[in-house]
């Protein structure tokens, strides 16, 4: 009897509105999609070839659901047997937590033995990207630029060394209330490895948790290991494309926060 293949899948949620890029731009934009001169610039392209060694690619979209599929029928005709689209139907009245839910559960009909996540609108260095995909254990990453409430999701450890994400939906305020020991502005890309763990976790969420944000799914599951369980992985170049500027700074090579790790 054959044995089937173990496989590596990286999943990449695009769903949301984009209303700050797309105010930027001056009309409706999916800003994973967005370029200037070439497909090639784009936050989506560049993400799935940073690292062509997964063997699928699931991508869960809602927002200009049919720009995102005729981007990709039109730009990843040689990764076709790759690329699963997914469209989820509650991007305007639900969380970013649906679109991690829905990626998981697909990614759940294959025999794999790690997922990759990353939020779609990321500009990252390849080679940070590349340790984050090839570590063999369970990933966290943050970034080195400074923790504003307007647009960070923050990560700290408690006195008992456990992880706890918070980020506030309305960009206003963050708020830790116990002591901690350490606190990260979150790269926003996390590896992970124990399926029985994810597995479980998506089986039990509830219909409140389902329309939350990811950091509910991200949260359970790195809370239920140790800290030895996981690493940390730093980016040395790490953009999160809000805005037009944003994008535009980042591919010239200006934007961003430079580390020598």
């Amino acid at each position: 009897m054959l044995q089937e293949k173990v496989m590596k899948i990286l999943i990449i949620t695009v769903a949301g509105m984009a209303r700050r890029f797309s105010e930027s731009v001056g009309k409706d934009t999916l800003k994973c999609l967005y370029y200037q001169n070439s497909p090639k610039e784009a936050l989506l392209f560049r993400m799935i070839y940073q690292n062509t060694d997964f063997d699928k690619y699931i991508i869960v979209g809602g927002f200009l659901f049919g720009k995102l599929e005729a981007f990709v029928r039109q730009n990843f005709a040689d990764m076709e047997d790759k690329i699963v689209l997914i469209k989820n139907e509650h991007f305007e009245d639900y969380g970013s937590g649906y679109s991690l839910y829905l990626g998981m559960k697909k990614a759940g009909g294959f025999p794999f033995s790690s997922l990759v996540f990353c939020e779609g609108d990321l500009w990252v260095d390849k080679e940070t990207f590349r340790q984050v995909c090839e570590a063999e254990s369970d990933v966290v990453t943050s970034n080195r630029e400074t923790i504003c409430a307007e647009h960070a999701v923050v990560f700290y450890f408690d006195v008992k060394g456990k992880i706890h994400y918070i980020y506030d939906t309305k960009h206003r305020a963050l708020s830790i209330k116990e002591p901690f020991t350490a606190i990260f502005n979150s790269g926003q890309i996390w590896k992970f490895t124990r399926r029985k763990i994810l597995t479980d976790i998506l089986e039990n969420l509830s219909q409140e948790e389902m329309q939350g944000t990811n950091l509910i799914i991200i949260q359970k599951y790195f809370t239920a290991l140790a800290g030895n369980e996981y690493k940390h992985f730093q980016f040395k170049k790490w953009v999160n494309c809000n805005t037009l500027t944003d994008f535009i700074s980042a591919s010239n090579g200006s934007g961003g926060c430079e580390a020598s790790l």
